[in-house]
């Protein structure tokens, strides 16, 4: 494993190409061939035995849990979810208040197609974010690790394939029945918390990711103090903490990230790592556990 991750690795050979020394094609042959990596690891730790095809695997791996053998019609229930979100959103919350989003969220049918599409890279390959935070509790020896907004537990998945002790919480029952399913198909271990039933463990790990999760939460700095009294002194947390106006989807309720990233800071997180080049990650690092 390169000890530079691959954010820092384009930001640095773009770098190398405003300088002269390389040229824009040799700049993305680099990118696509560093990138791969990336995808390469992400595949092989989601793809299921007997599948060579990720999209494949992926799709046959939800037609295995809902009964459903017909992976065209999965495919396109997968391309629908999207707008069938949209559609739940408008039918289950007037106002979004914590019950309702609860309620959302733990009744979605569309969400599980949503997630697993999204993370067959198809369209969008920021769910290689979980391989940069995996590369990043590697250097930093963490080995107790959340996904905090689990959802169908794919980055748990990489995580516990990788030797990492693995928790995974979630607001949604049926996101994490799923999450535990696959997990049993693989043959791995991983605690699964309902955030609905009980809260997190405290002082239990050192690296926490909450990968595109606040602009869902009704309260973000409730959960940022929650996730500080989840982690040891000097661990990490890792996650996207900025998002855009979306039509398509209504239930990104947090755009302004202000009173978070405050939060973080009155409870003594520093950010330590910050992603420039692709997704706009950063990691905040709890440097202390005073105060609170």
């Amino acid at each position: 494993m390169n000890g530079e991750l691959l954010p820092d690795r384009l930001k640095n050979l773009w770098e190398s190409v405003e300088k002269g020394l390389l040229s824009r094609e040799e700049f993305h042959e680099r990118q696509e061939l560093y990138t791969m990596e990336y995808r390469r690891e992400w595949q092989d730790a989601l793809l299921l035995n007997g599948f060579s095809d990720f999209r494949t695997s992926i799709l046959s791996e939800i037609g295995a849990y809902t009964g459903n053998p017909d992976l065209k019609e999965v495919e396109a229930l997968c391309r629908q979810a999207l707008a069938r979100v949209k559609g739940e959103w408008g039918e289950k919350v007037t106002c979004p208040d914590k019950e309702s989003v609860e309620l959302f969220y733990n009744q979605s049918q569309g969400m599980l197609y949503e997630l697993m599409w999204w993370h067959t890279l198809t369209e969008d390959l920021s769910p290689l974010a979980y391989v940069v935070a995996l590369h990043f509790a590697r250097l930093h020896g963490c080995w107790n690790y959340l996904d905090f907004g689990c959802g169908v537990g794919s980055g748990g998945l990489l995580f516990a394939k990788s030797g990492i002790k693995a928790t995974l919480a979630d607001i949604s029952s049926a996101a994490l029945d799923f999450s535990s399913w696959r997990f049993s198909q693989r043959g791995l271990f991983a605690r699964h918390i309902d955030l609905k039933e009980c809260g997190l463990p405290e002082n239990s790990f050192d690296f926490i990711t909450a990968m595109d999760v606040f602009e869902h939460l009704v309260q973000p700095e409730k959960t940022v103090h929650d996730l500080w009294k989840a982690l040891r002194p000097g661990g990490f947390l890792f996650g996207r903490f900025h998002a855009e106006a979306d039509e398509d989807r209504p239930h990104h309720i947090t755009l302004d990230f202000g009173p978070t990233l405050a939060a973080l800071a009155s409870l003594g997180f520093s950010r330590v790592w910050q992603d420039q080049w692709l997704w706009g990650h950063e990691v905040f690092q709890s440097v202390s556990k005073q105060g609170g």
